[in-house]
């Protein structure tokens, strides 16, 4: 039998994909027009399995046809702007394309600007290798010595970039009918009050949700205060405010203060009514946080177990040397943290998983916590193990983009009848 070439034809790019699973070809590469994620392996069957489990929500939007064909179609020509734009940028030569090229790599896998340098050294070293036999070696060489690539460099291309799709989306905002506004105000690792808006808008038949901006709160963060920035920012940028027609939240009183919340002064200033949400999925995430004084006490003893091992160097080094004396599969334990939706119900399986390990080292230390061979605590414990394994797997079913409330709300409703088949015992 003839050995298969890769470059047959299940193994090149076809064209009819990009209408039917909404991909093209980049270098080599499949890339996908919705989540701009690549498939390197040119097969139909990976493709389409990415195509079915990412954008489940648009292949129901946009059934196969000439209703896809023209919301692909409208995503291509996204991209082809795009690339124009880069382009137009990128006209001073090889050099500056490929800094462009280079400064976009480092952005979008959340490296520092100073890696710019490094990576420029690691290309000199290793083409200084790769390309000793080419009769052009020291051409190559020249050319990635002439690359600018300095943090200055990185910094001043990615502002570039940056302000081209702020541009564009605030463009594409302004021609839209209609748009929708989710807004959340937290504090970063630093203590800096960063107040997120997103915005939800649609551009021809395609639906978009992105990210609009990040506004720093380096003051209060009352009510008046993220009205102010959000105005200032709105001012700034020329948006069309009668446009505006929900705001979502996620039910904080300087949001939704009946008097001086960010919702209310917004009613106030445009003098019309506008629709408000809570967020469906901080809703959720605060409902699973609830449990009675029983479920609770177990939660509590597990985490001061945790904190006893894991946050004491000692106890961590010695409890991590033991799971490996054992063969276990796990490293180690995690900590607990309110602010991560899934903290809880990963620390628990865990806990769990390492249960016979942490009765032995608990015995090593002589801590005594008899809880842990009672049979009643067993049987609450691995329950709350189990039900907060299935919220994990609603909250991440319910996140991501492209997602309706209805999307939303079906998946709720299922999950409560889960519940009930549970209750019953099924």
């Amino acid at each position: 039998m003839a050995k298969r070439k890769k470059d047959e034809e299940y193994r090149t790019f076809q064209p009819e994909w990009t209408e039917e699973f909404a991909f093209v070809e980049t270098s080599g590469t499949a890339v996908c027009l919705i989540c701009n994620d690549k498939i390197s392996s040119m097969k139909r069957s990976n493709i389409k399995r990415h195509f079915d489990t990412r954008h489940a929500a648009f292949a129901s939007k946009y059934p196969a046809g000439d209703n896809r064909k023209k919301a692909c179609q409208e995503l291509l020509k996204g991209v082809q702007a795009s690339q124009q734009h880069l382009r137009v940028w990128t006209q001073q030569g090889d050099g500056n394309s490929a800094s462009f090229a280079g400064s976009l790599a480092i952005v979008r896998n959340g490296k520092p600007f100073t890696d710019g340098d490094f990576a420029k050294a690691f290309m000199l070293d290793v083409a200084n290798e790769l390309f000793d036999d080419f009769a052009n070696k020291d051409k190559i060489i020249k050319r990635i010595k002439d690359m600018p690539l300095s943090a200055r460099t990185v910094h001043d291309r990615t502002m570039m970039m940056s302000n081209q799709v702020e541009e564009r989306q605030v463009k594409d905002l302004n021609t839209a009918p209609y748009f929708s506004l989710a807004l959340d105000e937290s504090t970063d690792v630093s203590h800096v009050s960063q107040f997120s808006v997103i915005a939800r808008y649609a551009v021809g038949d395609t639906l978009r949700e992105e990210s609009l901006a990040v506004l720093p709160m380096k003051a209060s963060t009352r009510g008046e205060d993220l009205f102010k920035t959000f105005m200032e920012f709105a001012k700034e940028k020329k948006l069309q405010m009668d446009k505006l027609i929900s705001v979502c939240t996620d039910g904080a009183p300087c949001m939704v203060g009946k008097n001086r919340g960010f919702v209310a002064l917004l009613r106030e200033k445009e003098n019309r009514p506008i629709l408000t949400f809570h967020c469906i999925l901080h809703q959720e995430a605060l409902c699973a946080q609830l449990c009675d004084k029983q479920l609770g006490d177990v939660m509590s003893l597990v985490i001061r177990i945790v904190n006893f091992i894991v946050a004491r160097a000692l106890n961590d080094r010695q409890f991590k040397s033991l799971l490996d004396e054992v063969g276990s599969h796990y490293p180690g334990l995690l900590l607990h943290s309110n602010v991560r939706w899934l903290s809880r119900g990963k620390v628990l399986t865990r806990f769990a998983a390492c249960l016979s390990e942490i009765r032995t080292f608990l015995e090593m230390k002589d801590i005594e916590h008899p809880e842990l061979a009672n049979t009643e605590w067993l049987l609450k414990f691995y329950y709350l193990v189990d039900i907060t394994e299935h919220l994990n797997q609603l909250n991440v079913k319910m996140q991501g983009s492209g997602n309706t409330i209805l999307s939303l709300q079906q998946a709720v409703f299922a999950f409560e009848n889960k519940l009930e088949l549970f209750y019953r015992g099924y």
